[in-house]
């Protein structure tokens, strides 16, 4: 096929949009950390743009996406150091170089979105080795299964359009098993651990948002009728996450918190992501609306748990990446993906079916290789900082940097327990008194 001008302009303005993305994150992560750990939760996420770009030009995207692996599992070697792909070769209307640097900046994201899981604790040089290796491990393999031609889930007909099952639940997944690895930070569940920015915290989710329209919407690789709906979809998404939230602090709680309505656009983006191209303006309502309301609860359980997930990557995105995934299954219509039909549009349960089976394989493998490699990485070098250079904080014993003056001071507990950052602007209720 020729390649098409206009399909190439978008995309190419697609993948910077969604490498855009990773910078935004790094700014809502930064925000949401404490003043003694804003650089390396900055840094965690840049750092992941050079590692992951070497390790997906190198095999990266050969084991994603060529031919001749293990039979749908994995991709094969063809192209292993861009060999093969120059200027003039077409990944279907558009050039392969722009479409492998699309899916790369995927990659770049799901890596950075893991860090989150593991804030104020980590050790930076464990971070740089865990990257490349988990890019190649987990998200080659996965994002093959699902997006490659003959990666064995997409051949039984699982639906992920951008992204819910590749990057949110692996993402999730992932972020758990370091979570669980490293441990929770001192002070969990006693000391307070507010976000230190919140403006940073909303001008990260703003440009975000702004470079989710090309994550989604890119992935239809074409300037048409398609892409428009998906960019109409993502904005709808995005905009009744936030409501959800917000209904759901103000019964809770009593107030809508500017925090609450950040995470809210975040849960209704990623569980947008894989149902984007699946479901109507009236479906992607739904899909934000749900997302939003489950996920503000379900940021609670890992204090239940006994987990200490930083900065909620399991609780927004594993959690929102499922609520997506599984409502294709519920309200995928044939005028959107040209052929199947979710329950609510009569396809039945089959559909629902394959949804829960990637849920759960994808979920499984990630988390499992994950925590494989993170214990190899704590056994051989150490993964988590040492319990002075926690308390002092990360920023001066991993970059011997702060970021405001008082960052060499490291933190304290606080005069009344908290539990956690989501809950620092909670108004005081009888049963915090009792506490």
């Amino acid at each position: 096929m020729d390649i098409d001008p206009a399909a190439t302009a978008w995309l190419l303005a697609s993948t910077a949009l969604v490498l855009l993305m990773t910078p935004g994150l790094a700014i809502f992560y930064g925000g949401m950390v404490r003043t003694t750990g804003v650089l390396n939760m900055i840094m965690m996420s840049f750092i992941s743009i050079p590692l992951v770009t070497v390790a997906w030009l190198l095999v990266g995207y050969s084991l994603a996406f060529s031919d001749g692996g293990a039979g749908g599992f994995l991709g094969g070697l063809a192209h292993a150091g861009m060999r093969g792909i120059g200027p003039e070769t077409a990944h279907g209307s558009v050039p392969e170089l722009l479409y492998a640097t699309f899916q790369l900046t995927f990659a770049i994201i799901t890596a950075a979105l893991v860090s989150g899981a593991i804030a104020d604790r980590a050790k930076f040089a464990a971070w740089m080795v865990f990257v490349p290796v988990w890019s190649i491990a987990v998200y080659s393999v996965v994002a093959h299964w699902v997006w490659a031609p003959n990666g064995w889930l997409a051949k039984i007909g699982v639906l992920d359009y951008a992204g819910g099952l590749v990057v949110e639940i692996v993402s999730g997944a992932s972020a758990l098993a370091l979570a669980l690895v490293l441990g929770p930070r001192i002070g969990f569940k006693v000391e307070a651990m507010r976000p230190h920015n919140l403006p940073f915290v909303l001008l990260g989710v703003g440009l975000l948002w702004f470079g989710w329209f090309g994550f989604n919407a890119g992935s239809a690789l074409a300037a048409n009728g398609l892409a428009s709906a998906i960019f109409l979809n993502t904005l709808v998404a995005g905009c009744l996450g936030m409501l959800g939230w917000l209904a759901v602090e103000q019964i809770r709680d009593g107030k809508p918190t500017t925090f609450g309505a950040a995470s809210g656009v975040v849960a209704g983006l990623v569980a947008i992501t894989p149902s984007c191209g699946t479901v109507n303006t009236l479906g992607a309502a739904v899909v934000g609306l749900m997302a939003g309301i489950v996920c503000a609860f379900a940021i609670t359980v890992k204090f239940k748990l006994n987990y200490d997930d930083s900065l909620d990557v399991v609780g927004v995105h594993f959690v929102g990446g499922v609520v997506g995934v599984l409502l294709i299954g519920l309200l995928a219509t044939a005028v959107m993906t040209h052929g199947a039909n979710g329950l609510f549009y009569g396809g039945g349960l089959g559909q629902l079916g394959k949804q829960a089976l990637a849920m759960v394989v994808v979920g499984s493998y990630a988390f499992a290789v994950t925590y494989l490699v993170a214990l190899v990485i704590q056994r051989f070098m150490g993964f988590r900082v040492s319990a002075e250079e926690e308390v002092s904080g990360v920023d001066l014993t991993q970059h011997a940097e702060t970021a405001y003056p008082e960052g060499v001071y490291g933190h304290q507990a606080p005069r009344r327990p908290s539990f956690g950052a989501r809950d620092a602007n909670r108004p005081r209720s009888s049963e915090d008194e009792d506490r």
